[in-house]
Order: structure tokens, then C-alpha cells, then sequence
């Protein structure tokens, strides 16, 4: 049986991130158990990339804090460590009067969060920045950029282990129990006691809590988005990133063009929910996880929502019709046509609904005395995981 202080479940990008902010305050032995033999295989590595620079959250939120500081460090953070990352921009084009309302509250969010912005407000002001997407108005946020996801766990990870944390691969839990020292956490690959734990399984956060009897009125639901990828004579069709005016009501921003580090572009994602917490193909499906989301009961009070349903019978028909996707897709870049896309990859995101039927769309961690149970990195995690993993390493520290 292995001993250490302090054990984090979760090798993502906000368990590596607390892990590193834990070996720079405290000379105290942490370990991180990750449960795939490579690390970045789920959220952390399969999302767009994209650093977010907070114009889309409300001042003083969690969220908008950690965005904006989340976004300046990363950079930093990849410059230091030669991690692939452009500053493009982003472009969020309205394409109704409604929408470019909407851009205008934006632009007071971004200025009380200290981002920068610039109101296009004709077809000729955005072909000057995206000659080929159209709209009568757009929110042009300079900040925004492109990061090499995957090499920054990477990186993050080699950071750790420096620093004297243990790295685990290959070690899922599969059983967690409080004793009176602290916790045993039973693995494929052996048992482990700590005195203190931190949570970051991700897809698998609340199923952790729940063992111990921490956040049962919150259930992961996981959504699939579906990225697909312009072929590469046609990746002149976007020069950075083009996003939709988001509906503040919904957690989903909608099909959207992103020009990654590696100078491919994405499309997408769509918001699906998959059929299980690792089904990232539309025809996979988990039993299990199925069952567990089809009898909660948080899950059928969000569908009774008109809105979301309608918006899953969306979503839904973008997944299996890809003339569906496309359409979406046009919205911004007519230009764009059906044999231009290609299938890329997969992300599925740990979306957090409540007892009550709602999504929860702010970080959520839930403390007790001896552990922190991280159950909503929600996005923009990738962004927030330097702040936010110094913010969970804060909270630990006061237990110790």
C-alpha cells in the first residue's frame, strides 16, 4: 500500500494544475492517479484549443476572473515552455438585430473585464478580418487564441514531476473510502492512502463524490460535440476563429470555425448527448452510463424545458445528418460547402445538471475537511485551469 499527504484522482489539465500549485506551496507528498496509460484522452485533450479572453462572462464572476487571468497565464506559460500557441483573435458575428444587441452587452462585459474589443459594424469591416464570413455586425476580440492543448498537459506534467509529485498513469480508482486517517483509494493497479484529496476526475467527478456521499444533488449528463475538419485547399475559408453571437441562456456556443496551432481548421462542435461518458462515437454506447443518465431525474426536468428540447432535436439531427451541420456551418461562411468538411474528432463535455432540472454553468467544488471535490470545471476549463488549479491548491492549504 503507497502512502502519500495529498492524492489527486485526475491527470487533466485542472489536476495537473493543482498538482503544480500544491508542489510550489508545500513540501508535502502529492500524487495524481490518472486511469488512461496516456494522458490529455478526454476533456482536456479533446476540445478546440481555444483561449478564451472573458468577454463572454459577467463581471465579477468565477469564471470571467478566471478566464481573463487564465488566458494572460497561459500564454506566458506556453511562451516559457515552447508550447505552440497563436494569438488570432476571434470574431463573434450577429446576423440580426437581436444578435447585434447582444454584441454591444458583450462589449460592456469585456471592457469591465479588462479585455479588449471592437465593434465591426458593417459586411466590409468583417471581410476586412474574415473575408469570406458574412453578418451585419461582429465583436472582434484581438486576445483570443490557439493553444496546443495536448502539449500543455504534457508539459504541465513534466512541470509536476520536477517539482517531486507523482505521476501514476494506468491507475484507475475504482473504489474510495473515508477512514480515520484520511482515504483509501482501491486502483487497477494497487491501493493508495492519503490524508487529503482532491477530485478532478472530470467525467467521473461526480461518480467519486457520490461514493462518499458528497454532491448527490448534482449528476454529470455527458454531451458529445463533434468536430469537422475543412480540407486543407479550403482552409483559407477562415484566417482565425469565427464564432455566433451566444444565446446567454444556453451553456452551448454553437458551430463555430477555430484556425488551431497547427494551422487546421475545425468546425464545430454540435452539443449531443452521448450515450454514455466516453461514447464518442455517434454508435457507441455505454449501458451503464446510459441507464444512469435516462433515470435521473434532473435530466427529464431539464428536457421538459421547450427551449432544450427543441435545441436537443437540434443538436441531434446534426450529429447523424451531416447536411444538417453544414447548414449550421454556412450560417457564418456560406462559402462553405458539404464536400469542403471532413469528420475530425470528439470531445464530450462533463456537463453538471442539478437535482432541479438546471445546468450548472459555473465552476463548482464542493470542500469538506479533509478533501476538495472538483464536480463543474466547466468550459472554459482549459483557460481557467492555471487560476482555478492555484485557487483549489488555496483551498486545500487551508485544511493542512
Amino acid at each position: 500500500m503507497t502512502h502519500h499527504d495529498i492524492v489527486i484522482v485526475g491527470g487533466g489539465c485542472v489536476g495537473l494544475s493543482v498538482a503544480k500549485h500544491l508542489a510550489d506551496r508545500t513540501d508535502r507528498s502529492v500524487a495524481v492517479l490518472e486511469k488512461e496509460h496516456h494522458l490529455a484522452e478526454h476533456q482536456s485533450g479533446r476540445n478546440s484549443g481555444v483561449l478564451h479572453p472573458g468577454f463572454n462572462y459577467p463581471p465579477g464572476s468565477q469564471k470571467a476572473r478566471f478566464a481573463t487571468e487564465g488566458t494572460r497565464r497561459m500564454k506566458a506559460y506556453c511562451v516559457e515552455h515552447d508550447i505552440p500557441c497563436d494569438e488570432l483573435g476571434v470574431l463573434v458575428v450577429a446576423t440580426n438585430d437581436r444578435e447585434e444587441a447582444r454584441l454591444y452587452e458583450l462589449a460592456d462585459q469585456a471592457t469591465a473585464n479588462g479585455v479588449e474589443w471592437e465593434i465591426l459594424d458593417s459586411q466590409a469591416a468583417i471581410r476586412e478580418h474574415e473575408p469570406h464570413a458574412v453578418g451585419q455586425a461582429a465583436l472582434h476580440a484581438p486576445e483570443a487564441a490557439s493553444v496546443d492543448s495536448q502539449q500543455y498537459v504534457y508539459t504541465l506534467a513534466r512541470d509536476v514531476q520536477n517539482a517531486g509529485v507523482s505521476l501514476y498513469l494506468g491507475h484507475a480508482v475504482t473504489a474510495v473510502r473515508h477512514t480515520d486517517f484520511g482515504y483509501r483509494l482501491t486502483t487497477s493497479n494497487g491501493t493508495f492512502e492519503a490524508d487529503y484529496l482532491v477530485n478532478a476526475a472530470g467525467l467521473h467527478a461526480d461518480t467519486l463524490a457520490h461514493e462518499l456521499g458528497v454532491g448527490e444533488e448534482y449528476q454529470v449528463v455527458p454531451f458529445r460535440g463533434e468536430y469537422y475538419e475543412l480540407t486543407p485547399e479550403k482552409a483559407d475559408l477562415c484566417q482565425s476563429m469565427i464564432y455566433p453571437t451566444p444565446d446567454p441562456d444556453l451553456p452551448f456556443l454553437g458551430v463555430h470555425y477555430t484556425r488551431r496551432a497547427d494551422g487546421k481548421v475545425i468546425v464545430g462542435p454540435n452539443a449531443v448527448l452521448a450515450f454514455g461518458r466516453e461514447a464518442y462515437e455517434n454508435t457507441q454506447f455505454d449501458l451503464n452510463d446510459l441507464q444512469e443518465t435516462l433515470t435521473y431525474e434532473g435530466f427529464w426536468k431539464l428536457l421538459a424545458s421547450s427551449t432544450m428540447l427543441s435545441v436537443a432535436w437540434e443538436e441531434l439531427n446534426k450529429s447523424y445528418r451531416k447536411e444538417k451541420f453544414v447548414e449550421a456551418s454556412q450560417k457564418l461562411v456560406p462559402d462553405v460547402r458539404e464536400s469542403d468538411l471532413h469528420s475530425s474528432y470528439a470531445g464530450i463535455r462533463a456537463q453538471l445538471v442539478s437535482d432541479d432540472g438546471e445546468l450548472v454553468k459555473d465552476p463548482l467544488f464542493i470542500d469538506t475537511d479533509d478533501a476538495v471535490h472538483i464536480l463543474n470545471a466547466v468550459s472554459p476549463g482549459l483557460t481557467s485551469s492555471l487560476p482555478f488549479g492555484e485557487h483549489i491548491a488555496e483551498t486545500l492549504e487551508t485544511k493542512y
